[in-house]
């Protein structure tokens, strides 16, 4: 799937893995945001966490899932 929108939105904002991990109200990991920026297939699960911790570390805009994947997860 190559690189996802996420990695692009993660760097603009100079956000790093670390703040979506520490952000996340779930039980998100450093390996689920290094999958989801580089594009390996994610499950819908771990697509969920991953955007709930970003809304959570920002306040500019409400992201969707379409947003950040190019992709829907199994």
């Amino acid at each position: 799937k190559g690189v996802q929108p996420l990695d692009m939105i993660l760097t603009a904002l100079e956000l790093k893995n670390s703040a979506l991990v520490e952000a996340s109200r779930d039980q998100l990991t450093f390996k689920m945001v290094a999958k989801g920026r580089r594009g390996r297939r994610l499950t819908l699960n771990a697509q969920m966490k991953i955007l709930g911790a970003l809304n959570a570390c920002q306040s500019q805009k409400q992201f969707t899932l379409t947003d950040i994947f190019n992709y829907q997860g199994l």
